[in-house]
């Protein structure tokens, strides 16, 4: 089945989990439709000037690609910064060496098409902040927290006596 998202119909919304210099807004008559995508993601954004598109991060399973629909803004890669326009797209490959973030300078918004892979799940890496998100849980750890697999196992043998003990 073919989905049409007409124009005359979008409805642009700041996203609601967004802080100051990160206000992204995007076309809510895309995500109300509740789309079942199995392999493909994709929103229609709209980047206000002074405003920056997420956190700098990566994407570990996924890649992603930006078609700039109208304005301009920066984008800063593992390679620098420059200028993207109108009609420029972008693609960012997995893992570190596809960091990307937006920013944009001008005093236009810049509204660009984002569609990004999924296949169930992604880890995202932020290395302004050594952080990191799991998806679809949405849960967020820092890297210096991270510890070794048998960390905290050593009573392996006392907890099965425990449950055997419960069990009986």
């Amino acid at each position: 089945m073919a989905t049409v998202f007409k124009s005359a119909e979008r409805n642009f919304r700041e996203n609601p989990d967004r802080i100051d210099h990160f206000r992204l807004v995007s076309d809510y008559s895309i995500i109300d439709r509740n789309l079942k995508t199995e392999n493909l993601n994709f929103d229609l954004r709209r980047l206000d000037p002074d405003q920056y598109s997420s956190l700098y991060h990566s994407h570990r399973y996924a890649e992603e690609l930006f078609l700039i629909l109208s304005g301009s803004a920066r984008l800063r890669t593992p390679e620098g910064i420059q200028v993207v326009e109108t009609g420029d797209l972008i693609f960012f490959e997995r893992g570190d060496s596809g960091a990307h973030q937006l920013y944009n300078h001008t005093q236009e918004p810049c509204v660009y098409l984002d569609i990004r892979t999924f296949v169930g799940h992604d880890v995202c890496d932020y290395p302004d902040s050594n952080r990191v998100l799991l998806v679809p849980s949405m849960e967020r750890f820092r890297k210096e927290a991270a510890t070794k697999l048998f960390d905290r196992e050593e009573n392996v043998t006392q907890k099965w006596k425990e449950l055997q003990n419960d069990s009986e």
